[in-house]
């Protein structure tokens, strides 16, 4: 389930932040680590507070702190997991962080029309969709 929540508090758990970084109409996405393709710089939150995360996340990809403002977050809601199920039962959230930035230290800036493209089927898309003014 994806929620809109700008301005909300973080829900508990948050097990990872995602960073929607735009510049104009543009998303910086990195290669997933998994080879699967695209996506939206992020990282695990572990037994960090989600502060901390998100900021290191930030220092990473564009290189310098900035203030991002929470979109949304995707909530899974898991009450018989499977035994590799690495998340907390029953609800585990994965929020979405947006910040405007100019520059990145790594990763490619992706034009609005070809994220929908290539990220369109990540569970976050929604939420990024409505930051860049486009259907899902």
């Amino acid at each position: 389930m994806v929620l809109a929540a700008p301005g909300a508090a973080v829900p508990t758990p948050t097990c990872i932040v995602r960073l929607l970084a735009t510049r104009g109409d543009d998303i910086l996405t990195i290669v997933r680590d998994d080879g699967q393709g695209l996506d939206i710089p992020s990282a695990r939150v572990g037994d960090s507070p989600v502060e901390e995360a998100l900021a290191a996340l930030v220092l990473s990809a564009l290189g310098a702190p900035q203030p991002a403002t929470l979109l949304g977050y995707v909530k899974n809601v898991v009450t018989e997991p499977a035994d590799d199920y690495p998340w907390p039962v029953p609800d585990a959230h994965f929020a979405v962080w947006h910040i405007r930035a100019e520059r990145s230290l790594s990763g490619r800036w992706l034009p609005a029309h070809a994220a929908r493209r290539e990220l369109g089927e990540r569970h976050w898309w929604p939420l990024a969709a409505h930051v860049l003014g486009i259907a899902c």
